[in-house]
């Protein structure tokens, strides 16, 4: 039930291989996926190039999310590869990097609409353009989040706010998208060490903090977060839907640090 064999997925979001969304691509691959990708700009293609046919992918396409017309163009493109499409991983998001330390109250205006427009409304935009490869036969839409969402994270500022959106847009498209049998979910992972991560302010502390006081003491890994996406992918998800997975080592279940780090 955890085989990808014969689905064909678009993973949006792989800046290097240690992307989140790279775990993700790697495992679909080993599961027997197709894959397509996604990247902005040519630093970013030059850097994903080498992955992608790692992988045996050949489709890569420039997309900026936040203009309409490039996303149409990306999914023409592959609507005229593919007849139909099995899933979509949604691994984008983005704020002002000088906004991602000291307090939430000093978020910019233009900042909040940014990040709230890259990093939430893109989902839906994504979403709109897979349902019509996804419609005859159903599929699946992933994206990804974090604890800040939920709860006050130091310097995740603007950006738990737009986590938080994320995951209501999961909810809501769930709902919307699951009579044609459309499965939409978010990957919930606990810190790591992506480029992404590394722009937040005192990202190293919050990683030690929970590699230390987790249930399970360690942080994700890649392979966490890639087995946890196959199995919402493949038909043993078919029944998961409007959910956001925790892949954190335990960390969200606790009230306190460990009693040896209070």
């Amino acid at each position: 039930m955890m085989s990808l064999e014969g689905k064909r997925g678009l993973i949006m979001g792989v800046a290097n291989e240690r992307s989140i969304a790279w775990g993700i691509a790697k495992a679909c691959a080993e599961a027997g996926a197709e894959l397509a990708f996604t990247y902005q700009g040519e630093a970013f293609g030059k850097r994903l190039e080498p992955l992608a046919q790692s992988v045996g992918s050949d489709f890569m396409v420039d997309v900026d999310v936040t203009d309409d017309a490039s996303l149409d163009a990306a999914f023409d493109a592959l609507a005229q590869r593919w007849d139909s499409l099995d899933f979509v991983v949604h691994a984008i998001a983005f704020s002002d990097k000088s906004e991602l330390t000291g307090r939430f109250l000093n978020t910019s205006r233009a900042n909040f609409k940014n990040s709230m427009d890259i990093s939430a409304y893109s989902f839906v935009e994504v979403a709109r353009r897979a349902h019509p490869m996804m419609v005859e036969k159903g599929g699946t839409l992933l994206t990804l989040s974090y604890m800040g969402s939920t709860r006050v994270t130091p310097n995740y500022n603007v950006m738990g706010v737009a986590k938080a959106a994320l995951e209501a847009c999961v909810k809501y498209l769930a709902n919307d998208l699951g009579p044609e049998g459309i499965r939409v979910n978010a990957i919930s992972p606990g810190p790591m060490k992506t480029l992404a991560g590394a722009a937040i302010g005192g990202a190293r502390k919050t990683y030690k903090h929970t590699d230390q006081n987790a249930p399970l003491r360690s942080n994700a890994t890649l392979d966490a977060v890639g087995g946890t996406a196959v199995y919402l992918i493949s038909d043993a998800g078919a029944c998961t839907t409007g959910e956001t997975i925790r892949v954190d080592g335990g960390f969200h279940v606790l009230g306190m640090p460990q009693y040896d780090n209070l």
